[in-house]
């Protein structure tokens, strides 16, 4: 992996987003810039390049939470998918959820991937270092452009 990934990641716990910056560090996955938004309207927001978004770059990946407030993460999914700038842009829903409905509505919804945030420490690395292996290093991403805002609003 050789140019810089954006990975936006749409999460509303301060803790869990500390968590995953500080997992991403000590699993010495390099090369990425994550950026974070606390709610799904913001989400969409920043993907739209809306304001305060206008100079963010389209991501090249987005770790979505399901349980956030003003607008879900499956709210959120089904929005991208449905857009014709945003459904090409990989999701992979990271939630502590467990429910089978949870999971079967958002593969219905195009997630690409649904994976239970694990508890211990140690394990949310190895997650993240999955990820990397799988989504940053051997999947091939949509090229990241800027977008154009206006086709979105």
């Amino acid at each position: 992996m050789n140019k810089n990934i954006e990975i936006l990641l749409a999460e509303d716990n301060e803790d869990e987003i500390i968590l995953i910056e500080e997992a991403l560090e000590d699993a010495y996955i390099k090369n990425v810039t994550l950026n974070y938004v606390k709610n799904g309207i913001e989400t969409m927001k920043y993907l739209k390049q809306n304001v305060p978004y206008e100079d963010k770059q389209r991501p090249d990946l987005l770790l979505l939470d399901l349980n956030m407030p003003q607008m879900n993460g499956h709210e959120v999914l089904e929005q991208i998918k449905n857009n014709a700038s945003l459904k090409t842009l990989p999701v992979i829903v990271l939630s502590n959820s467990q429910n089978e409905n949870d999971i079967e509505k958002s593969y219905e919804n195009h997630a690409n991937c649904y994976i239970t945030k694990p508890s211990d420490y140690n394990a949310f690395k190895e997650v993240l270092k999955l990820i990397e292996e799988h989504w940053l290093r051997t999947a091939k991403l949509p090229k990241n452009k800027l977008l154009n805002s206006k086709s979105l609003r």
